[in-house]
């Protein structure tokens, strides 16, 4: 399979949706990273997506929305839930019990009577979500359990990237948020924070309080908790003071390869993925400095954890 790279003006998404409505699957810009869409209504096109990305059947998938009036005809929000998406659109998923008659596949949310939802910020996805006028099933558009993809670049690398097995990727540029959205899903009654991300948790906290965390789970029942996840060829050392002999170090400050500069970690997040690659070209151990659990950062070393994951 040939895959196209769109332009993202108005020939772009109409060739993109064309495609989505053929039950194809196409690699789309969002303000965190670059998601593999497909039909989220269509079985054939979902299956498309796991088989792209060879990722396992039971890791339900997000499904992205044009705006909170097509979430509310899919998923059943409570008042809390209500009162986060508020906070929409932007880098922020919800998991909140399925609607019988949203029409939604199976595979998309691996058998659960919950679904993932969340509507983009991002100017190109959203054009694509209105053009197409359905929601829209969309993982990382990355091989499972690699480096996700923030350009397009990324997405056709031909080192572990998806070109040549999806349809098209439209090119909106560089993700600015860098970083897969923040999940909250609701246990036993409670919010409970299932995946750090995008939106900072106290951000979330002062809507609705104090979040639950997940603990251990036998099998993911939301997106992103896959113990060994977003991880590049090359073994990766956290918490580094320094690099051993033979390593490529991963600063968090000045540094001549280095998630921000100036110690940031909004920066950090945006910058997280591409670093990893440049690193990981290079053939070598990775070690990466610490980062702390401030703001982004806990997304940071969440996604950094699952990285240096044993495989």
């Amino acid at each position: 399979m040939q895959t196209e790279r769109l332009n993202p003006d108005e020939d772009g998404i109409g060739r993109a949706a064309r495609l989505l409505t053929a039950g194809e699957v196409v690699a789309v810009p969002t303000e965190t990273v670059y998601g593999l869409a497909g039909n989220a209504r269509n079985a054939e096109a979902v299956a498309r997506i796991y088989a792209a990305k060879g990722r396992p059947s039971f890791n339900p998938l997000i499904v992205h929305v044009a705006d909170r009036e097509a979430a509310g005809r899919i998923g059943v929000f409570g008042d809390e839930a209500r009162q986060l998406a508020a906070l929409w659109p932007g880098a922020l998923t919800l998991v909140v019990p399925l609607r019988e008659a949203a029409g939604i596949a199976s595979l998309v949310t691996a058998g659960l009577e919950t679904v993932a939802l969340r509507v983009p910020a991002h100017p190109v996805a959203r054009a694509l979500l209105r053009r197409f006028g359905g929601p829209l099933a969309a993982p990382s558009a990355n091989v499972s359990g690699r480096i996700s993809p923030t350009t397009a670049a990324h997405v056709l690398d031909p080192d572990g990237g998806l070109d040549g097995r999806i349809a098209a990727v439209l090119d909106g540029g560089a993700c600015p948020v860098g970083l897969e959205s923040t999940i909250v899903g609701w246990r036993e009654g409670r919010a409970t924070l299932l995946r750090p991300g995008g939106v900072p948790v106290d951000a979330i906290e002062a809507v609705i309080g104090p979040l639950a965390q997940p603990g251990e789970l036998a099998a993911p029942d939301a997106p992103g908790q896959l113990s060994s996840h977003y991880a590049p060829n090359a073994p990766l050392r956290l918490n580094a003071d320094a690099p051993r002999e033979g390593e490529t170090f991963i600063a968090f400050g000045p540094g001549p390869l280095t998630l921000s500069p100036r110690a940031d970690t909004t920066e950090a997040a945006a910058r997280l993925f591409d670093v990893l690659r440049q690193a990981d070209r290079l053939g070598r151990p990775i070690a990466v400095a610490r980062v702390p659990d401030e703001g982004l950062g806990l997304a940071i070393n969440d996604r950094l954890r699952r990285a240096a994951a044993p495989r």
